[in-house]
């Protein structure tokens, strides 16, 4: 008996190499897109390894716990690393890394997330770009959580390394992901003895295996369901617009944002300028006396398919994560996550005015 996730056609190369032409298209690139067979931590390390070593001074912004481990990788590697590290409820500025250059004019390497969702937060990616060109350092940008819901534009930007998955915004598979890789990149990479060869990690292996081949014959047997689900999922950004599939990012993110607010006792926005706050996710700090992953325990006991969750590590106690991204970035999930919100709350005891709530976020999504 046939199965249609089993008994498929092979995926050739030239269906592999037409995905990742629309991937650079969704990207606004002219750079060469790899598509990594895994998840996007793949690639994420994959491009350290291979762009930074020793000698490599790097600049690595922390707004979350992402830039702590790119910190982290970068020092595996022998790399020289400045940290620069702000409050997780806020977003690192262009005068920010300014700054830094004039500290460390040896910095050559700057090590960016776009958005953490985990925090909630988005950083000012064309503004820093601008900064960044200006002291001619390699700009490698995690975009995984962003890609779908705010502009990612790698050429525009100037960024030479910018990894995206599918699973957030995109609606996507989580087993796939891709970089866009400049040419700067590649010749950074290529002149780097200790970057990864004969690896799975490598981005040079498959640049001389694949792309250098003209894209001709794969390197190794694709993630086949991976490649199909995201090739359907770049279909169905295509289709409704990528105009639309952010603009519908950005009223989840306000009408969550607004709804919260109204519905008072004390719950409020983690990160504290909306100009700050991510599209994908929003995080909101629990009041007083209330934790935050009790919370979420009683209401996704009420409801299991709520997209919330704690904050990880230390802000487990005392943040909620509102997941609006993808299939959840509506209406009706906005809503039903403060409805769910507000009646954990009242079994805390906390007073919540479910109505307003409510009212606000309607009005913040027709906004």
């Amino acid at each position: 008996m046939t199965h249609p996730f089993l008994d498929l056609a092979p995926l050739t190369a030239a269906r592999f190499a037409s995905i990742e032409d629309r991937v650079a298209r969704l990207l606004s690139t002219e750079q060469d897109v790899v598509i990594t067979q895994g998840e996007a931590l793949l690639p994420l390390e994959g491009a350290i390894r291979g762009a930074a070593g020793p000698g490599t001074t790097a600049l690595n912004v922390i707004t979350g716990p992402y830039g702590q481990t790119f910190g982290d990788w970068l020092r595996d590697c022998g790399a020289t690393v400045v940290d620069l590290a702000v409050p997780f409820h806020t977003a690192v500025t262009a005068e920010q890394i300014g700054d830094a250059f004039a500290e460390h004019p040896a910095i050559d390497f700057v090590s960016l997330v776009h958005a953490e969702a985990a925090t909630g937060n988005t950083n000012p990616v064309a503004a820093i770009g601008e900064v960044v060109r200006e002291h001619g350092a390699l700009f490698y940008l995690d975009a995984v959580a962003s890609v779908g819901a705010e502009p990612v534009l790698p050429d525009a930007w100037g960024v030479d390394l910018c990894v995206i998955g599918a699973q957030k915004a995109m609606g996507g598979p989580a087993g796939v992901s891709a970089i866009s890789v400049s040419e700067r990149a590649w010749a950074r990479m290529a002149a780097n003895p200790h970057a990864p060869r004969r690896s799975y990690l490598s981005l040079l292996d498959w640049k001389e295996r694949w792309i250098d081949g003209g894209r001709r014959v794969l390197p190794h047997a694709p993630a086949q369901l991976e490649m199909l689900a995201l090739e359907a999922c770049l279909e169905r950004i295509e289709s409704a617009g990528l105009d639309t599939v952010m603009s519908r990012h950005a009223s989840a993110a306000a009408a969550t944002r607004a709804g919260a607010l109204a519905l008072g006792g004390g719950l409020e926005p983690y990160v504290r300028e909306a100009r700050d706050a991510a599209p994908v996710a929003t995080t909101l700090r629990v009041p007083d006396g209330v934790d935050a992953s009790g919370l979420v325990a009683k209401a996704l006991t009420a409801d299991p398919a709520l997209p919330l969750a704690a904050g990880g590590g230390a802000l487990a106690r005392d943040m909620v994560r509102v997941n609006h991204y993808g299939p959840d970035a509506t209406p009706g999930a906005v809503h039903s996550s403060l409805a769910g919100l507000g009646a954990a709350l009242a079994e805390f005891g906390v007073g919540v005015d479910l109505e307003a709530g409510r009212k606000a976020a309607v009005g913040a999504w027709g906004e």
